[in-house]
């Protein structure tokens, strides 16, 4: 992959909002693919989706991945996601999250 969608958004080049849509798609089915098989990215940022020449986008750096873990009595990790991407259930403290924080962080991207 020759970019990530961090130095797109910073370059000199506007973006047209069939990039936006195409980008938005792609990283949305990704998720969806990612939480299907019960995993939790956690550290969704624009750094971490990689992009080609073709506009093709794909979801990179697993080191904070987890499993989906089901049983809200067990106490899950508050230090994950770039701080600026964090959802507002991590930030109040929250011992207990789902996948919906993966869709909070892509969210802020697209802002």
């Amino acid at each position: 992959m020759q970019s990530d969608l961090h130095k797109i958004i910073v370059s000199p080049q506007p973006l047209s909002s069939d990039h936006v849509k195409v980008f938005l798609y792609q990283i949305l089915r990704g998720l969806k693919y990612l939480h299907s098989a019960g995993i939790l990215h956690r550290d969704i940022k624009p750094g971490n989706l990689l992009v080609n020449s073709n506009c093709v986008l794909k979801i990179c750096d697993f080191g904070l991945a987890r499993v989906e873990e089901l049983d809200e009595s067990r106490h899950m990790t508050q230090e994950v996601v770039t701080q600026y991407y964090r959802a507002p259930e991590i930030l109040m403290g929250s011992r207990h999250y789902t996948n919906a924080i993966d869709i909070w962080s892509d969210y802020s991207n697209i802002e």
